[in-house]
């Protein structure tokens, strides 16, 4: 979708065919295509807004009963910021007492939606122009929000004092623009320096501003959080969304820090509470096994601290790097699942299916981490089909113990 017909869906005749659509439907919405079309409708303007309704009804996931009044793009909605994410962000900055601030690489406006939802000024750009008119859009119930096609290198930053109530937030791109896979999505870039615009230009705009914050990759290196700052690890009901990096008066904790998000509550997981930090115990062997195993959410496990987990149960993590941790001790925790633990022995594919037979069950949900086995093909091998045999399901969990792959059997705790 061009610019130009962001502008027809925009106004007019477009705006009032896309708000009179009704619930996108995949299976009548080629007969209502045709209807449209004989009802006088040009046949691209039918087509663009039979997209925006799909991808609204996408939309309300993230956004709520918002999409039914915003434009989006296929890969723009992908990379959104989900609006409750988006709100946290926001608030960071109202915290640290800014007024205005300049988006950077807008995308699709969610993160200035959330701005401007607190009174905040916000100046947004993106390098697609396009994307910057749908963001226009989606900002328009906001008279002190604003968003312009430019790149983000040929922002006017303000100087001296002109700083002290101005934030910035960057959200680099991560894809190759024109650069489609075999679904027709962007090709995703990882490298720092490839992201647009690249990680040392996103540390000259932090020395530049210090109320700076910045999106980027889940994949974010922990050896390059940057002195003072701090990266915050993201997830929403266990999807871990993103690494945000937070400079100056942006930052709550310094380090590495990870939030565990719901609709109902978030839960903040800081160094400090990994009191061994990287060097906290880990199991020599599989007789060594809790009544317990706890297994962090993926936002923890990604910021690098298990460790907290170790101190919060006092307990030891199966291994370096596995992320599930043992201990004898029984704690809620809202970042962390907690099972008991059934049987735990070495992986071996003979031994585990008579242990599975013999205790009456015939299907089994694995879990797996640190090893590289094929779910379903263990499955097929144990032979757990489930095929009218009227057994019950086991949960297996395949990681590892020091060196060795071991299976261990857990039910909820």
């Amino acid at each position: 979708m061009d610019a130009a017909m962001v502008d027809r869906l925009a106004a007019g005749e477009g705006w009032a065919l896309l708000q009179s659509l009704p619930p996108y439907d995949e299976a009548g919405s080629l007969h209502l295509q045709d209807r449209l079309r004989e009802a006088g409708f040009a046949a691209d303007l039918v087509a663009a807004a039979m997209t925006q309704s799909r991808l609204r009804a996408r939309g309300a996931e993230k956004f709520g009963d918002f999409a039914a009044g915003m434009l989006f793009t296929a890969d723009g909605l992908e990379q959104a910021t989900r609006l409750a994410v988006a709100a946290r962000h926001a608030h960071r900055f109202a915290a640290a007492g800014v007024r205005e601030v300049h988006d950077l690489g807008c995308g699709l406006g969610a993160d200035a939606m959330a701005f401007a939802g607190l009174d905040l000024t916000v100046h947004a750009v993106d390098a697609d122009a396009a994307t910057a008119r749908v963001a226009a859009v989606n900002l328009r119930h906001w008279p002190s929000a604003e968003a312009t096609h430019g790149l983000a290198e040929d922002v006017r930053l303000p100087r001296g004092d002109a700083r002290r109530d101005v934030g910035l937030w960057l959200d680099p791109a991560r894809r190759v623009r024109g650069v489609a896979d075999v679904h027709g999505r962007t090709k995703r870039v990882f490298s720092l320096d490839a992201i647009s615009p690249p990680w040392s230009q996103v540390l000259a705009f932090a020395d530049a501003v210090p109320a700076t914050g910045a999106k980027l990759s889940p994949a974010f290196p922990h050896g390059s959080v940057p002195r003072g700052a701090e990266a915050q690890w993201t997830s929403w009901h266990g999807e871990v969304l993103e690494c945000a990096v937070w400079w100056g008066p942006l930052v709550s904790t310094a380090g590495r820090t990870a939030a565990v998000c719901t609709e109902t509550s978030t839960s903040v997981v800081t160094e400090h509470d990994a009191a061994d930090g990287a060097d906290h115990a880990t199991l020599r062997s599989v007789t060594d096994l809790g009544e317990w195993l706890y297994e962090p959410d993926r936002a923890v496990i990604r910021a690098g601290l298990t460790g907290a987990l170790v101190s919060a149960v006092d307990g030891a993590e199966l291994a370096t790097g596995v992320g599930y941790v043992t201990s004898g001790v029984a704690r809620e925790l809202p970042w962390a699942r907690r099972f008991r633990v059934v049987e735990a022995m070495p992986l071996s594919t003979k031994r585990l299916a008579r242990w599975l037979r013999d205790a009456g069950h015939d299907r089994v949900t694995i879990k797996k981490r640190g090893v590289t086995l094929d779910a379903d093909a263990l499955r097929r091998q144990l032979k757990m089909t489930g095929r009218g045999k009227g057994g019950s399901e086991a949960t297996l969990v395949l990681t590892r113990v020091g060196g060795s792959q071991v299976a261990v059997v857990v039910t909820p705790g």
